[in-house]
């Protein structure tokens, strides 16, 4: 299990890579990576500005991370999340989960996911050429959270 919060950019092939030493039987290794989007509600983005409490957010990810680990078998499992300020089409985020059986790694990635996009303590502020606004919770994305 690793998690890592950090300004740099990160190589998702080298990370997900690295992982298979630490499996004895990976059968399925499901992967998401968050972009930086270019547009929100029709506006132009010209980059996202990520903040953390340093400490804070990478002990809720762990707990995270590790309660994944107790719902699904999962022989391996690492969070990637980034910080600072980023540029439409950037890597946000990298999500991974071996396990034998790819139900689970299915399952413990979506559930990650969805935990990043809405419990996560980070900070997301759009800026715009004309101003800037701070990330909200979107109704969806908590009720797939559950």
């Amino acid at each position: 299990m690793t998690v890592k919060i950090q300004k740099e950019d990160f190589d998702a092939p080298l990370e997900v890579g690295a992982m298979y030493d630490n499996c004895a039987n990976p059968g399925a290794v499901v992967t998401f990576t968050g972009l930086v989007r270019s547009r929100d509600n029709d506006k132009e983005l010209i980059a996202l500005e990520l903040e953390h409490y340093p400490g804070m957010g990478e002990k809720q990810l762990e707990k995270i991370v590790a309660e994944a680990r107790k719902r699904w078998d999962l022989q391996d499992c690492l969070v990637i999340h980034r910080f600072g300020r980023l540029k439409p089409k950037e890597q946000i985020v990298l999500v991974a989960c071996i396990s034998a059986h790819r139900g689970d790694a299915f399952a413990a990635a979506s559930f990650l996911v969805d935990w990043l996009k809405t419990k996560a303590p980070f900070w997301k502020k759009e800026i715009y050429a004309d101003g800037s606004t701070w990330v909200q919770e979107r109704r969806e994305d908590i009720e797939r959270a559950g």
